[in-house]
C-alpha cells in the first residue's frame, strides 16, 4: 500500500519531470498546437495545476489557483490555440504547481490512517479517501505524459525522460 509520504514524493518527483519537460521553453513554445485533436502544454499544464490545487483543498491547504485561473484548464475546456482570455503565462503556472506542492507536501505526511481510509463518493463511487488521492496523482502523471510530445513540438529534440 501507497502511504501518504510516498504520495508526497511521487508528486514531488511529477513536478521534477515538469520542471524539465519546460526548461528553456517559452510562453509562446508552450502554446503551440499538435496538428491533430490534443492540446497545447500550456493548457495540459494549466490543467494539472488545477488538479493539484484541487489535491490542496482536500488536503486543507486551501486552493492554489483562483476559480477565475481554472476556469480555462477544467475538465471539458476549450483547447488553447494561441494567446486569450484567461490563458496564464508560463511563469504564472509553475508558480502555482510549485505552491501546490509546497501544500502537498505540508500535508500528505500529516495524514493519519483513520484519514486515509476514510470513505468518500468521487465520480467513480465509494472509494476511500487514500484510493482517491491515489487517482488524482495517476490523473497528474496521465498528464505529464503528454507533455514529452508537447516539448518535441517546440523544436528542442531531445529526450527528457
Amino acid at each position: 500500500m501507497i502511504t501518504p509520504a510516498e504520495l508526497a514524493q511521487f508528486f514531488e518527483r511529477n513536478l521534477g519531470i515538469i520542471e524539465q519537460q519546460v526548461k528553456g521553453l517559452t510562453h509562446e513554445q508552450c502554446l503551440l498546437q499538435l496538428p491533430f485533436r490534443g492540446n497545447c502544454m500550456n493548457w495540459v499544464l494549466g490543467h494539472i495545476a488545477d488538479n493539484r490545487s484541487g489535491v490542496c483543498e482536500e488536503l486543507g491547504q486551501g486552493a492554489v489557483m483562483t476559480p477565475e485561473e481554472a476556469k480555462r484548464y477544467s475538465y471539458g475546456s476549450e483547447p488553447i490555440c494561441g494567446e486569450g482570455s484567461g490563458v496564464l503565462p508560463l511563469a504564472r503556472l509553475m508558480e502555482i504547481l510549485r505552491e501546490s506542492q509546497k501544500r502537498i507536501n505540508a500535508a500528505l505526511p500529516l495524514l493519519k490512517e483513520r484519514d486515509w481510509k476514510r470513505p468518500m463518493k468521487d465520480f467513480r463511487g465509494e472509494v476511500t479517501f487514500g484510493n482517491h488521492l491515489v487517482f488524482l496523482y495517476f490523473h497528474d502523471t496521465y498528464h505529464i505524459g503528454q507533455t514529452e510530445a508537447l516539448r518535441q513540438l517546440a523544436g528542442t529534440n531531445d529526450g527528457v525522460i
